[in-house]
């Protein structure tokens, strides 16, 4: 793209922030937000740079909202870095609470990975440095806090990082911020009755089945509309929910080209009409936009309980885009990058990972489900999660029960679990046991593969599981292959109900002090137990 058209271009962006909505909603007479584009965060001559934490306010629904963010009221900015150019970061806590930041998808030693360990008081700084040694990738970043980690990225918090390297720079993707290369981070939001407030509380029912809400942002933002060239868009996804799946797809149907997922570019692009999320998962996804048509990124219902609700029941627009006249320069390449092939299994080091859910948390959780939001809520399962098979079993006469209860009305059946002190805090657990900070569970050597197999049989509960310090490569997920889009570096696994294997490797040190997080990434999980440390020697 030349520079006048690059002119022109953004001033047609600004004009297009006043057009009115382009979608099939037209009717609705309402004029869309433009959509937020995080600002670049890039270290200057000295190679450094600060992000604060801090409180502000937010506007959804003609209502101020209280928020939180880095740098700004909500989210944050998009930090820029390169491969082998070494960064250092003050990170200043001015929320009323302590914090971390934590560098997700980045492989980084473990005393500046970001994990629970590394809090930051009221008022202080934390600074950190280190040097990215790994393939371009989109990462994000968000805090860590144990116990709080949900609370936290409900209030707002929550930023992109772009990790360039030669290799990727040398495709001729779309690559101009904010025009043709558009980052989309998508969260829901529960709001109080009167839309004043986030409405967030880590109760039985959200350790059990996760925080959800009933208002969709992209970038921060109710259903925005973005003006683009016309050409190769380039979507950086980030689906930043809590607890969330969903499922992407255009309006029209028009192809999604998926070119990279968590841990960098694929080996060539893969095509989907759908691109199933799960909360802490990226993708990079090129869509055609040469009919200049208009038409809507939506997600499209999932089957996972409690995510079911309206408006999440039918196709949910996400991101308006309205196609310009202006030509936009990217391609879309046949090779994009080399991954390498798995490596041998045979006499790997194996470990395995149980997760698990108290049953009691199990019935009380689903009981206080039902009993708000009514059988809807169960998306038409017995208890199972996201897309997978009814099983029956426990959930199924767990549902029975909660029939029968109520048939004596709603306080009746939630009277019993009320009346009894029960602490759901530290009831998700890993072989057994719920996180404890102070005694990591294992310790793996450097530059070792290992293979591990993370089990979710007997829960049959959605767990995107999530490992720091590492991008692995999926051998299996719930005993299938992975999907072509999902085979190369990840850093998320799905498990639901079953086992998911994965081959991980360390590159980096990480003590007893601050040890590396393998976690589910369902917050509300991982707040009450589901997650544990290790170490990694040499």
């Amino acid at each position: 793209m030349q520079r006048r058209d690059f002119i022109k271009l953004s001033a047609a962006l600004g004009a297009a922030s006043a057009l009115p909505l382009w979608s099939r909603s037209l009717m609705a007479a309402q004029q869309r937000p433009a959509l937020p584009i995080p600002a670049l965060l890039t270290p200057d001559a000295r190679g450094a740079m600060t992000v604060t934490a801090q409180q502000g306010s937010t506007r959804w629904l003609d209502k101020a909202v209280p928020t939180w963010g880095y740098n700004g009221s909500l989210l944050g900015p998009a930090i820029q870095l390169e491969r082998g150019k070494p960064v250092t970061i003050n990170l200043r806590n001015q929320l009323p609470e302590a914090t971390t930041v934590h560098w997700h998808g980045l492989e980084l030693p473990g005393g500046v990975d970001g994990g629970p360990q590394a809090q930051i008081a009221p008022g202080a700084t934390r600074t950190v440095s280190f040097t990215p040694d790994q393939p371009g990738a989109t990462c994000w970043f968000h805090p860590h806090q144990h116990g709080r980690s949900g609370y936290q990225v409900a209030r707002g918090l929550a930023g992109l990082v772009i990790l360039k390297d030669d290799a990727t720079e040398k495709l001729l993707l779309p690559k101009i911020w904010g025009i043709d290369d558009i980052p989309v981070i998508l969260q829901d939001k529960k709001l109080s009755a009167d839309g004043s407030k986030i409405d967030y509380e880590l109760d039985v029912m959200s350790a059990a089945v996760g925080w959800f809400g009933n208002t969709m942002l992209t970038n921060g933002a109710i259903y925005p509309q973005h003006a683009v060239p016309r050409g190769w868009l380039r979507l950086r996804l980030l689906n930043g929910c809590n607890a969330r799946s969903l499922n992407i797809a255009a309006s029209d149907r028009r192809p999604l080209y998926v070119i990279g997922g968590d841990g960098g570019l694929l080996g060539e692009p893969v095509q989907v009409t759908e691109l199933s999320m799960m909360p802490g998962e990226r993708f990079e996804v090129l869509v055609d936009t040469l009919d200049g048509k208009p038409f809507d990124l939506q997600t499209l219902p999932v089957r996972q309980m409690g995510m079911s609700l309206a408006p999440f029941n039918q196709p949910l627009p996400l991101l308006s885009i309205q196609p310009l006249r202006v030509m936009a320069s990217g391609s879309l390449p046949d090779k994009l990058v080399d991954v390498p092939p798995l490596p041998a299994q045979a006499n790997l080091k194996n470990r395995w990972l149980q997760l698990s859910m108290d049953p009691e948390l199990d019935r009380r959780g689903m009981l206080a489900l039902m009993q708000r939001y009514g059988h809807a809520a169960m998306a038409g399962m017995s208890g199972d999660a996201h897309d997978g098979e009814d099983t029956g079993g426990d959930h199924a006469a767990m549902a029975d029960m909660q029939g029968h209860a109520m048939e004596g009305g709603a306080d009746h059946a939630m009277a019993q679990p009320q009346s009894e002190q029960y602490n759901f805090h530290n009831a998700n657990k890993i072989n057994g046991f719920a996180f404890d900070m102070t005694k990591p569970a294992f310790d793996v050597k450097q530059g070792v593969t290992e293979k591990w197999t993370i089990s979710g049989e007997g829960d049959e509960m959605l767990h995107p599981f999530h490992i720091h310090g590492t991008q692995f490569r999926i051998i299996s997920e719930n005993g299938k292959p992975p999907a072509p889009h999902r085979s190369g570096w990840k850093d998320t696994v799905r498990v639901e109900g079953w086992r998911s294997e994965v081959l991980v490797r360390f590159n980096h040190l990480a003590d007893k002090d601050q040890a590396y997080m393998a976690h589910c990434h369902l917050l509300e999980h991982e707040d009450t137990g589901m997650m544990l440390g290790f170490t990694v020697s040499a």
